[in-house]
């Protein structure tokens, strides 16, 4: 599988993934419209390590909503991803068995020479 889950409303996503030049054989998936499931969650967590690896705390809600003065557990880290798409740290880059989370400089090179092949 390979897959993009993004926000098409955020300009990093959008020069992301122009950047990585992808061809007809990604699927691109907008979290604001369809946001990731469970199983695909749990899928990037095994890759990554954690819940809270693929949360970002620089969503505004993170603040608002107190959180960023709570111990959040690894189940609250995942119940707030699947409820609300902005504590996505986006985009999710599937790539058959390899993923790659956020838009981190080297994340985004990493990604485009899995994809690439170089």
């Amino acid at each position: 599988m390979k897959k993009i889950y993004h926000l098409s409303s955020c300009n990093t996503n959008q020069r992301i993934l122009k950047e990585l030049e992808l061809g007809d054989d990604v699927e691109l998936q907008d979290i604001k419209k369809e946001n990731i499931d469970e199983k695909t969650l749990d899928f990037i967590k095994e890759k990554v390590g954690s819940y809270e690896a693929m949360f970002s705390k620089r969503a505004m809600k993170y603040r608002s909503m107190g959180l960023n003065e709570m111990k959040l557990s690894e189940e609250d880290y995942k119940r707030y991803m699947l409820e609300e798409y902005t504590f996505l740290k986006r985009p999710f880059i599937i790539l058959e068995d390899e993923v790659f989370v956020g838009n981190a400089k080297k994340t985004v090179e990493a990604a485009k020479k899995a994809y690439h092949g170089s």
